[in-house]
């Protein structure tokens, strides 16, 4: 889409390259945002890390008044404000984390007409005086960032989201939200909260974060093999999950002690100690997060290279959106996810006793079947993790079971018993009880109900307790069985298990997993031997600039940004400013800097030339250059000095005349007769 400022065409294509140094959109990117820039109500499902902020944020450029943008955070708001500030565009933030000051300047440019995006908490939606400002203001467009909050089915439902109507009510303008996940349920009370008046043209991309690379591993010694993980990744920034906060502290220190920069994080600490961890991950190159899920949505930082979980997340849509906090800037990233028995068991108690219906219970357990699928997989991890999205045919070679296939083995014999003793001890234990009965194992509780006399009695004696503790898991992977809330956790076979009980259908499974804690992973580079050194260097400008600065690395340039310089080497402006994450406005700041950091020394532009940089224009500029040079005394030399100047020749460069009359309008007369003739055949030849 195209919009009109006076004679002056702006694409959206334009504002992607010049503002936000992009060269071109990422899937799924440019649909959604001329959607938005023609006023449609939307609703965007796009991956973490897919580039949702851009679909607001240019349309927000591309039309006139302000957009407001709803936002979960505090740190999410300041990372994206900060950013938009860094590439010159006029955003703001009202938060209880606000001077007085800052607010006042915010309404200022509210009133003024001068702000394009205003970012606001949800909480912030039911002060009178910001109500009052926007009714007044020239509000064209409402953006709902994490969407899924609305929603009661949703992950992480915030009440003041329901405030977002009445808003857009008031304001009668249209509304376009935006979730990485989002199930059924969810998109539909997105849609009835959100979108009362219009129903909104939906956009469901992909699920695939290709670059992030997927690993899961038994439980084994679990502090080793997590300091073992990060030993061989000092340096880079990474986030730690564990489920309980004592553990994000034990585990922090442990971390620190071995010589890690780490710290803890999570909901019990005290406000002010949560913004020093979340202030320092920001700005902090290398630094490591310990934490809870506290530590959550507010995670905007685009470098982060890898994301362990030490216990099993509450659900596949939980481990879908923590991963996607690594590699947000399309580098290589990495996750590693540690499971064992006891996880299973801490999450299965947190949904039976959580305040949800039994219903959201059931499917909660169901999304938590999901997950030990994919923990239980056999075959690649991606395809199991979008198969659960609903995409199918994805191309993986990413993780570790594409690397390193596991031994399988036909599990329909013992599925089949386990399942028939599920069945005859009527669906009424749990996984404990029916082994001790495959197992002919006379406890007491075998003995109270007569189970000793059932015809599974004893049959699976082939198998220890702890391979069939690995084929249950397996077969909650499955979701051939699942606790059944209203009998406490007693286990009940689902439609899917049916057909293999009657001998209908066969089913394959991993030989006992808890092997497979012995694989060794390898780590992979992010760049080459050779480019190590350029980019190291290139890191520590960078770290000196933010620091200066006082602003986050990446806020300069992102890792992903650096990686590219370290290994294309530009030696100009106009090589750099085709770098991906390379606007006009970093190129001017921090281009030559980079330059000599990379070549040693730089040849500096004219800052008329530079403002060509990387466009047709610029190779135009350099060739009238030269052709001036060649006439600055006439074609025989002998003439008196005559030029244009570098504002002349970008303007013959942008304008491109086509006729001695044409070029006369823009250097006179007498610098016609000098250079026009020649001029025209130089953009003739080129254009």
């Amino acid at each position: 889409m195209d919009k009109a400022e006076g004679c002056v065409v702006v694409s959206a294509k334009t504002l992607l390259r010049d503002v936000f140094g992009f060269k071109k959109f990422r899937p799924g990117q440019r649909e959604i945002i001329d959607a938005v820039a023609c006023g449609e109500n939307v609703l965007a499902i796009m991956p973490t890390g897919g580039g949702k902020s851009l679909c607001f944020q240019l349309p927000a450029l591309l039309n006139d008044g302000l957009t407001v943008v709803i936002s979960p955070l505090i740190a999410l708001m300041r990372d994206q404000v900060r950013g938009l500030k860094a590439v010159g565009v006029a955003a703001g933030a009202i938060t209880s984390g606000n001077t007085e000051e800052e607010v006042d300047q915010v309404f200022s440019q509210i009133i003024s007409g001068d702000l394009k995006l205003l970012y606001l908490a949800p909480e912030r939606l039911v002060s009178r005086k910001i109500q009052n400002i926007l009714s007044s203001a020239n509000v064209t467009s409402i953006a709902v960032d994490e969407a899924h909050c609305v929603s009661q089915w949703g992950h992480d439902f915030r009440p003041d989201y329901l405030g977002i109507g009445e808003l857009q009510r008031k304001l009668c303008v249209p509304v376009s939200a935006f979730t990485a996940t989002a199930d059924k349920e969810t998109q539909q009370e997105i849609m009835q909260r959100l979108f009362e008046g219009a129903a909104p043209k939906v956009f469901l991309r992909g699920f695939d974060r290709p670059n992030i690379y997927l690993s899961f591993m038994p439980k084994d010694n679990p502090r080793r093999q997590i300091m073992d993980f990060v030993h061989l990744r000092k340096g880079q920034s990474g986030i730690i999950y564990c489920g309980t906060r004592a553990k994000t502290e034990t585990l922090a220190r442990a971390l620190v002690e071995a010589g890690h920069s780490a710290c803890s994080y999570h909901g019990g600490m005290e406000s002010d100690r949560r913004r020093v961890v979340e202030s320092r991950f920001t700005l902090e190159d290398g630094l490591i997060v310990v934490a809870t899920v506290a530590f959550g949505m507010g995670v905007d930082k685009p470098d982060v290279r890898w994301v362990v979980h030490a216990d099993l997340p509450k659900s596949i849509e939980n481990y879908y959106q923590e991963i996607g906090r690594a590699g947000r800037d399309g580098g290589q990233a990495e996750t590693l996810t540690l499971y064992g028995a006891d996880d299973i068991r801490f999450r299965r108690n947190q949904i039976d006793e959580g305040l949800a219906p039994d219903v959201r219970k059931s499917a909660d357990h169901g999304r938590l079947n999901a997950l030990l699928g994919l923990a239980e997989a056999f075959k690649c991890r991606r395809l199991n993790l979008l198969e659960y999205f609903g995409e199918k045919n994805i191309k993986c070679g990413n993780c570790d079971l594409c690397d390193n296939s596991p031994e399988t083995f036909d599990g329909t014999e013992p599925v089949r018993k386990a399942l028939s003793a599920v069945l005859r001890s009527d669906q009424y234990f749990g996984a404990g009880h029916v082994i001790d009965i495959l197992l002919g194992n006379l406890t007491d509780k075998v003995l109270n109900h007569s189970h000793q006399n059932l015809t599974t009695f004893g049959v699976g004696k082939e198998l220890s307790r702890v391979k069939w503790k690995a084929v249950f898991r397996q077969m909650m992977g499955h979701d051939l069985i699942r606790p059944d809330v209203e009998r406490y956790g007693a286990l009940r076979m689902t439609k899917k298990a049916l057909p293999i009980l009657r001998g209908e259908k066969s089913i394959t499974l991993r030989l006992d997993t808890i092997n497979s804690a012995k694989r060794n992973y390898t780590v992979k580079a992010l760049v080459s031997d050779d480019d190590a050194p350029v980019l190291s260097a290139l890191k520590a400008k960078r770290r000196a600039l933010a620091e200066t600065a006082g602003v986050p690395a990446y806020i300069i340039f992102t890792d992903k940004t650096l990686i590219d310089m370290a290994q294309r080497r530009p030696l100009n402006l106009d090589e750099m400013s085709r770098i991906n994450g390379v606007g006009e406005k970093k190129l001017e700041n921090f281009g030559n800097i980079f330059l000599e950091i990379i070549n040693g020394q730089v040849d500096h532009m004219h800052p008329r030339r530079q403002k060509l940089a990387g466009a047709k224009e610029g190779e135009l500029y350099d060739l009238l250059l030269e052709v001036q040079s060649k006439l600055l005394r006439g074609s025989i030399g002998v003439d008196k000095p005559l030029s244009c100047s570098a504002s002349v020749l970008s303007k013959i460069a942008r304008l491109k005349p086509r006729t001695l009359n044409e070029m006369a309008k823009i250097i006179g007369p007498q610098k016609t007769d000098r250079f026009g003739a020649a001029f025209l055949d130089i953009l003739n030849e080129v254009t």
